[in-house]
């Protein structure tokens, strides 16, 4: 018993480390996104050393409780932007009902998923999830830092010219 408790905390512990998965900036190309969801499949493919058996049958599950988690999270972006009356007491209540219902979520998924992958690599999804998010907004920030200095450059060749 103490086994299986051991295993659901954990299990809840790292559904609960998904819940940022939103925190990277959403690419308006279908193309970027494309690529962006390729890499993460490989990512944490290799991080977790999924089997591609493994890996066949954890993704469709994954990718499910991604979508139903980001569809709990846009009713209470909705749900906030469309009554600005709501007292902080309502906004507060919509908040506890939807980590509720991401909790419930949770549960659900944590008990398909250590059907599939065993309980070590479910422990290890979190982290995974985090480095890649961390690379991903790294690379952004190098891109950024490049597209800065190309915009620099121009404007200085072409103050030169104009003097």
């Amino acid at each position: 018993m103490k086994a299986v408790f051991t295993i659901l905390f954990f299990s809840l512990m790292t559904m609960s480390a998904f819940a940022q998965d939103d925190e990277l900036p959403q690419p308006q190309d279908q193309n970027v996104r494309d690529k962006i969801e390729a890499a993460r499949i490989a990512y944490i493919t290799d991080q977790l050393q999924l089997t591609p058996a493994e890996a066949e049958k954890f993704w469709p599950i994954y990718r499910e409780f991604a979508e139903k988690r980001r569809e709990i999270r846009h009713q209470l972006r909705n749900a906030r932007n469309t009554n600005p009356n709501q007292t902080d007491e309502e906004l507060v209540d919509q908040q506890f009902k939807a980590k509720q219902q991401e909790l419930d979520l949770e549960k659900d998924y944590s008990g398909r998923l250590i059907k599939v992958i065993s309980a070590q690599k479910l422990r290890s999804l979190p982290q995974a999830e985090r480095k890649f998010r961390q690379m991903i907004l790294e690379q952004i920030q190098r891109r950024q830092m490049q597209q800065e200095r190309l915009r620099e450059r121009s404007q200085q060749q072409l103050q030169k010219k104009n003097n």
